[in-house]
């Protein structure tokens, strides 16, 4: 090998220079498990000279030096040290497969020290997008379901944690939504930490009459929390469409299940508090903080990084407009951030005129009509991607402009989107024309409904989803005529 640098793989130097092997093996104790050739034949052929000296806690170029010495002296020649090379698709491609590897040998029960050298050898520079495209893969690419996805999530973080922690929170200014988001976080820490501390002044096991002397403190706490929520739903409305846009569906997938099991551990940890059943409550609520604090963790180390590496300066604004009408947790946003001024609309915009069947109205008029409806309406077209969703100041489900161009299943939670695809594949068979529900939504009774919308030929175009609020109408009694109005 007649040049060096930082990115030489060491399965290629070993396989030049035979004789580095022993070299390594006692140059730093860290490189102890290249005597392993399952290690030499997988992870060598990954790890570049600039990732073992790291591991070993050297500098660079000083083990090059020491190398290039090293091989002078075996062989009397001594190899140039020149400028690394970038890295290629290929090896970036490479590195995402040996972060796969190693995340299949969680799922197939390997040793969690074992799994974690070989990370620490090959890996300990891997950032977060990295991580979620790997997710990614997983899932879009080698079929892996999203829920084993989730199952292992907590596995594999805790084998990269300690690379995501030392690579610290992402800086962004007041006001971006990043920044809110990570405002939020605090909060929700600190309100985490301070029901655990109550929890645990319960007793072991929790006494009742402890509960009932701090039932009030627990309860507001619990208040606070759920109020998580927002939190959730701006991620799931804004940050996701965005990633999916940008080719990374599998994460969002993992991250929204986990969303789901923090709001029911939170709902379970209200009902047993409004029960009066402490032991119910100190497991539900203890699972809770842990796993939303996990959450914070998995935000902070992951999402948000592969965020910033993937949005434009225009995603960020259009998320900085919408998260306002959703709302906040426990937080508001800064005011040092802002995002680029928007493009003025064009002045002829509500001139145009469309020929409908039954009229002739401008679009300015459309816009207006479906904004009033009494009910909101979403529409999916045939390849089941959000083409519209009506306005309004008063919206029961948040939505915001990120859903257009999304596949609808993925606006809904991994554990309903089956039931999703179920109801769209009958329309499209043509064997069911609606499908309605009804739930109890904050004191609320709400009846959702959807549609098959179908061409003149009966050819299936697409779903109308109609969501209506309907505890006034369900208390009608009688009758009120239109002379009766006043």
């Amino acid at each position: 090998m007649k040049t060096l640098n930082e990115n030489t793989k060491i399965h290629d130097l070993l396989e030049t220079h035979p004789f580095l092997l022993d070299y390594l093996v006692g140059y730093a104790p860290e490189f102890s498990k290249l005597k392993s050739p399952a290690v030499r034949a997988t992870l060598g052929r990954i790890a570049t000279v600039a990732m073992a000296a790291k591991l070993a806690g050297k500098e660079p170029k000083a083990l090059l030096e020491d190398l290039a010495s090293e091989i002078e002296r075996q062989t009397g020649e001594r190899p140039v040290i020149g400028e690394p090379a970038p890295a290629t698709p290929e090896e970036a491609q490479a590195r995402r497969e040996a972060l796969k590897s190693i995340v299949r040998g969680l799922h197939e029960g390997e040793d969690l020290a074992d799994l974690k050298e070989r990370f620490d050898l090959l890996l300990r520079d891997v950032g977060a997008t990295e991580i979620g495209r790997m997710e990614n893969e997983l899932i879009t690419l080698d079929g892996v379901p999203a829920e084993e996805v989730r199952r292992l999530c907590t596995l594999h973080v805790e084998v990269f944690k300690p690379t995501l922690a030392g690579q610290g929170a992402p800086e962004v200014e007041p006001g971006h939504p990043v920044h809110t988001f990570m405002l939020e976080n605090r909060a929700l820490e600190r309100a985490s930490r301070a029901l655990e501390a109550e929890i645990a002044a319960l007793g072991a096991p929790p006494q009742p009459e402890r509960f009932e002397a701090r039932r009030a403190g627990i309860s507001g706490l619990l208040e606070q929390l759920s109020s998580v929520e927002r939190h959730y739903v701006r991620k799931e409305n804004l940050l996701f469409p965005l990633l999916e846009r940008a080719g990374v569906s599998g994460p969002p997938q993992v991250m929204w299940a986990v969303h789901d099991d923090i709001r029911a551990l939170l709902k379970a940890a209200r009902a047993a508090a409004e029960a009066g059943d402490p032991a119910a409550l100190a497991k539900s609520a203890s699972e809770a903080t842990t796993e939303l604090v996990d959450m914070v963790f998995k935000e902070e180390a992951i999402l948000f990084p592969m965020c910033l590496d993937l949005f434009t300066d225009t995603d960020w604004a259009e998320v900085r407009k919408a998260e306002a009408e959703i709302g906040y947790t426990l937080a508001k946003p800064g005011t040092g951030w802002r995002p680029r001024e928007e493009a003025e609309q064009p002045a002829q915009r509500g001139l145009a005129r469309l020929a409908l069947d039954t009229g002739l109205l401008s679009l300015e008029q459309v816009n207006l009509v479906l904004s009033h409806l009494p009910v909101e309406i979403s529409f999916v077209d045939e390849n089941d991607e959000v083409r519209y969703y009506s306005g309004g100041e008063t919206r029961i489900f948040p939505r915001s402009p990120q859903v257009i161009g999304r596949k609808v299943q993925n606006c809904h939670p991994p554990k309903s989107q089956h039931i999703v695809q179920r109801i769209l594949e009958e329309f499209r068979q043509g064997t069911r024309d609606s499908a309605e529900f009804w739930l109890n939504m904050r004191g609320r009774m709400l009846l959702i409904r959807y549609f098959a919308v179908r061409d003149a030929k009966k050819t299936y175009r697409g779903t109308l989803e109609v969501t209506q609020d309907v505890t006034h109408i369900r208390e009608l009694e009688g009758e009120r005529r239109l002379l009766d109005w006043s």
